[in-house]
């Protein structure tokens, strides 16, 4: 725990998060983008640190920050176990949100300086919409030895070209599910028509492959560059749907792979 000092208050730091458009919370959006939109912020090239706490009274806060390197530095540290003061400067401090309310700790009181604050609150466990998809995917993404371990690959066919296809053509990986075959088709425009920032992602795995998250409207895509990949929807509530290998799926993912901004 770091902690803060503003004046006379105090921001007694429990953990921190980097925002940028390789990086950042999908429960916020799909893309880089929305993610700033939710929290009231322009999508900065640079991006943001979000630092995660508590002040002397048990009020929690986020407050964002512009430096990022010092987050990312904190957050390295902290991740070899080793401690690290997380001071970032007054001036770089942009926004503060308050985090859902709880007996303790709490929001603060509402009124005075707050007035116009952005609230965070946490998606409903009981619904299944966005943001509960991003983050389901982004779990299997953390995760992925472990859902690769427990999928049966004889449980569905490695999609191929249809009757009729030619299997050299330029077209998009095929799949049983209708929602899968959307998915991956808005995925595949991607590769002619670059979406927002932030809509691919990329991050290092074993080897020379890449972990990558894609996100387009009701879908997620989570894949490794030499394995197959995971769709979630929107209308399949909980449901992680495979996509095969296959003739095509390699060419898709290495383009996507492509796209992805560099990693924060």
């Amino acid at each position: 725990m770091a902690d803060v000092e503003d004046g006379d208050d105090s921001l007694y730091v429990l953990t921190a998060m980097v925002m940028t458009p390789g990086r950042f919370p999908g429960v916020f959006g799909d893309d880089y983008p929305a993610a700033c939109a939710a929290l009231g912020l322009l999508p900065a090239a640079d991006g943001y640190g979000l630092v995660l706490g508590q002040d002397g009274a048990g009020a929690r806060w986020t407050v964002v920050v512009d430096d990022v390197p010092l987050v990312a530095v904190a957050i390295a540290a902290w991740d070899c176990g080793m401690e690290y003061d997380l001071s970032p400067r007054e001036e770089t401090v942009e926004l503060a949100v308050r985090a859902p309310g709880v007996p303790a700790p709490h929001d603060p009181e509402p009124g005075g300086d707050l007035a116009g604050v952005v609230r965070l609150a946490p998606p409903d466990a009981g619904e299944w919409s966005g943001p509960q998809r991003r983050l389901g995917a982004d779990e299997i993404a953390l995760r992925w030895a472990q859902w690769r371990e427990e999928t049966d690959t004889s449980e569905f066919t490695s999609p191929g070209p249809q009757e009729g296809e030619d299997a050299e053509a330029p077209a998009g990986v095929t799949h049983a599910h209708p929602g899968v075959r959307r998915a991956l088709g808005e995925a595949h425009s991607y590769l002619d028509s670059p979406p927002p920032p932030g809509r691919v992602r990329s991050a290092f795995a074993s080897g020379e492959a890449r972990t990558l998250r894609v996100d387009g409207p009701g879908w997620s895509l989570v894949a490794r560059t030499d394995d197959i990949a995971f769709v979630l929807l929107d209308e399949e509530p909980a449901q992680v749907l495979p996509v095969g290998r296959g003739a095509r799926l390699p060419a898709l993912l290495e383009g996507l792979a492509a796209l992805a901004p560099p990693e924060s």
